[in-house]
């Protein structure tokens, strides 16, 4: 028995300084990040490089703002990323009910095309989609960020794969029996279970859209509304570039992911462990 104890303490003990390695790992890019954006370019470039943080954080970050609107550029990537997540959350989620939970003709089909647009490269719709919305009027304004994206395939994939498991048929027929209709049944009987999912997917759609630069640079041709990468952009020079000031820049954009992703995280884990003690 003490045998046995010792192996697994070993073995627990082990598994924790794997763990500590990983998030070492994991958070080094970033303690470097703020290292760049704390010094000056030439103490960047410095050899032997510096591996403490410097005393130039705030010069820097006030170099950003005065070359861009970066509060504006902000406010107008907030928007677009959650109008974006709202509506990703909503017909991905509903889509994915139906996929789940319903027999229909064409089921299997509808959904085996769907995993055939992961095989189409984004870059082929660019051309599409910006011709379709300069036909409808929206190039340069905020339709033109938040539309296109309101519904993606990974997205239900990834929620129907998870409404198979966690929805119980047992509940649909219940909510039938009671004369729930679709929509109430996803109301009151989905949503409530597909919270930890819609979590993920929230962040990860958040993240993604907070993100993109080359979609932005498309379609927002006023340059007094630029997306946050885009702007950040600007910073680059034609004949030199401050370095520190650029990752002073990345730094303040990476700040509000962080806090999105506590808060989805925290709620994704209280989510699943309180579904875990319900089954």
């Amino acid at each position: 028995m003490s045998m046995q104890t010792s192996t697994e303490r070993i073995r627990t003990a082990v598994g924790h300084i794997v763990l500590m390695f990983g998030v070492l790992v994991s958070l080094f890019p970033f303690y470097w990040m703020v290292v760049m954006a704390s010094n000056t370019t030439p103490d960047i470039f410095s050899y032997p490089p510096k591996l403490l943080i410097g005393s130039h954080l705030f010069e820097n970050m006030g170099k950003v703002l005065d070359n861009i609107d970066f509060f504006g550029s902000m406010l107008l990537t907030l928007i677009a990323s959650l109008g974006v997540t709202v509506l990703v959350l909503f017909f991905d989620s509903l889509a994915a009910f139906a996929f789940a939970k319903y027999e229909f003709p064409g089921r299997n089909a509808l959904f085996g095309l769907l995993l055939a647009t992961f095989m189409i490269p984004a870059q082929l719709s660019l051309v599409p989609q910006f011709v379709t919305l300069a036909e409808f009027g929206w190039i340069g304004s905020l339709k033109a960020l938040i539309i296109p994206g309101a519904a993606n395939a990974f997205g239900i994939f990834w929620m129907r794969q998870y409404a198979k498991g966690a929805i119980p048929d047992e509940l649909i027929s219940a909510a039938k029996v009671d004369g729930a209709g679709f929509f109430r049944q996803y109301l009151t009987v989905g949503l409530p279970v597909l919270r930890p999912g819609l979590a993920f997917l929230g962040i990860f759609t958040f993240i993604n859209v907070w993100n993109d630069y080359l979609w932005p640079l498309i379609v927002m041709t006023d340059p007094n509304r630029l997306t946050l990468q885009v702007a950040l952009d600007q910073l680059n020079g034609i004949y030199g570039t401050d370095y520190s000031m650029v990752m002073a820049g990345a730094l303040m954009s990476v700040i509000p992911l962080i806090g999105v992703f506590l808060i989805g995280a925290r709620s994704f884990i209280a989510d699943l462990a309180a579904g875990a003690m319900k089954f």
